[in-house]
């Protein structure tokens, strides 16, 4: 996901400075294990606590690298379906760290766990606001993002990644019953209404519609949804891997599809872990970890996190 892009365009009658990936999990769609107080989709600033190391562990990797035994993973626990919370510990689960009872599930997890178990670390997940996992990463309040992000350019001038663990790809959601619900084309998007999220390629993409009317970005995801359901925008991009969480939760919206496909946007969005830079051992032997997942595999842990999902 990348950032720096320059919207002139204001947000009418939208405050985003009230909806963050804090108590919004409704609005994402993924049920009623997030909304009560705190929503599934909430993320906090970066914990300065360190989980305890497990027993057994030993440190095979660098000693600059984990905590203890530990690897303390960054995400927003709010992201699903690459990180989301649960209140059940399972074999497909890592705890959050300095919340009892709370763990955290997602394709993401799947490889902490597996990237964990390559470097003799015990993963723990570390609840932070997905705009502050780089600066969590370079100021050592955690030991690697597996958060849903993509490496850039941008990123990489202060973090480096790993190989990708998969490959997202982005679309456009309207309400139901919109002249754009069956648009054909972007060309039919000329003077739209289109809100991304910022600091994201949810937004970057919107570039790639001629003549856009590209809003300023907002923090979240489900502030994005606050806004066309407010009527705040026309459209808004999304992760076409999550529409099944969100059109659930979000019944009055729908897929644009050109030529029936919702993949719209030419810029796709592999998905990268992200390490603090000179540690070039560490970085391989995650590299030869996700390398080692074959395609299929993939795949199937992808499905088994959809059935996962919180409804």
């Amino acid at each position: 996901m990348a950032s720096n892009v320059s919207n002139t365009n204001q947000t009418s009658g939208l405050d985003a400075s009230r909806l963050s990936r804090r108590g919004f999990l409704k609005l994402s769609g993924l049920g009623a294990a997030a909304v009560a107080g705190t929503s599934l989709l909430t993320a906090c600033g970066p914990s300065t606590q360190t989980a305890g190391s497990a027993s057994g562990a030993s440190s095979s990797a660098s000693s600059s690298f984990g905590d203890n035994g530990t690897m303390r993973v960054g995400m927003e626990v709010a992201y699903p379906p690459y990180n989301f919370q649960v209140s059940q510990e399972s074999e497909n689960t890592i705890p959050v760290q300095g919340q009892d009872g709370a763990y955290a599930d997602g394709y993401d997890i799947v490889f902490a766990k597996k990237i964990g178990e390559a470097l003799g670390l015990t993963p723990v997940a570390v609840k932070m606001d997905f705009s502050g996992l780089v600066e969590g990463l370079t100021s050592g309040t955690i030991d690697i993002i597996c958060g849903g992000m993509t490496a850039t350019d941008e990123r990489r001038q202060s973090i480096d990644f790993s190989d990708p663990y998969w490959d997202g790809h982005y679309g456009l959601l309207v309400k139901k019953g919109s002249p754009l619900a069956s648009a054909t084309s972007f060309a039919d998007f000329a003077g739209a209404a289109v809100l991304g999220q910022r600091d994201t390629l949810l937004d970057d993409v919107i570039d790639e519609i001629p003549n856009v009317n590209h809003l300023e970005p907002v923090d979240s995801v489900p502030a994005q949804l606050s806004a066309i359901s407010n009527g705040a925008c026309d459209a808004v991009t999304y992760d076409v891997e999550n529409a099944k969480g969100l059109l659930a939760s979000n019944p009055d919206l729908v897929q644009v599809e050109f030529n029936g496909s919702p993949i719209l946007f030419s810029e796709d969005a592999p998905i990268n872990a992200g390490i603090a830079k000179g540690q070039d051992d560490v970085l391989k032997k995650i590299n030869d970890c996700i390398n080692a997942v074959s395609q299929d595999d993939r795949q199937a842990y992808w499905d088994a996190v959809q059935q996962r999902l919180p409804e």
